[in-house]
């Protein structure tokens, strides 16, 4: 399966916590990143799909402020210790909590903020036909300047019906 055919990056919103008025409460210094691509017909397997997402250069990004390199890093952790089945099958209702609450922890979000969040990533996940989590990586596949992030979530929504591919990063700085 030839990574270029399979997806195609489409864009890559930004959402940033700084941008919204949490008035008494605390921004906390969050974002969520959001790629997404366009999905070959006919791709294989979500196994497939997630291989085909590893192999993306877009997947080379740690998070950090320096964007997509070409180095053997994704998040905080070494490329080649992410593999399909580091990631974990989770129900659209289970990532949407795990998101909210990880948006909630330090008060109240702003509607600004959740329309946003709605768009970019509630509905999303509502509409995939699969979504998986990033599972626990092992100390060891931290690469040399990880961890970066005291939080760290990473969602890929895969959803058939409209041949997408939604990588989504939530994590503080």
């Amino acid at each position: 399966m030839e990574t270029a055919t399979t997806l195609v990056h489409l864009d890559s919103p930004f959402i940033n916590f700084r941008d919204h008025d949490f008035g008494a409460g605390s921004h906390g210094y969050r974002w969520v990143n959001v790629k997404r691509f366009r999905l070959a017909s006919g791709t294989g397997s979500d196994r497939d799909v997630l291989a085909a997402l590893i192999a993306h250069p877009q997947f080379r990004d740690t998070y950090d402020g320096g964007g997509v390199q070409d180095w053997p890093r994704h998040g905080q952790w070494w490329l080649e210790r992410i593999t399909p089945d580091t990631y974990e099958s989770i129900g659209a209702d289970a990532a949407t909590e795990l998101v909210r609450a990880w948006a909630a922890q330090h008060g109240d979000v702003p509607e600004s903020l959740l329309a946003r969040l709605g768009q970019e990533l509630y509905t999303p996940l509502r509409q995939a036909t699969a979504c998986y989590v990033l599972g626990h990586l092992p100390e060891e596949a931290q690469h040399d300047y990880g961890p970066l992030h005291t939080d760290y979530h990473e969602l890929v929504l895969i959803d058939r019906r409209t041949s997408t591919v939604t990588l989504a990063v939530a994590a503080d700085d």
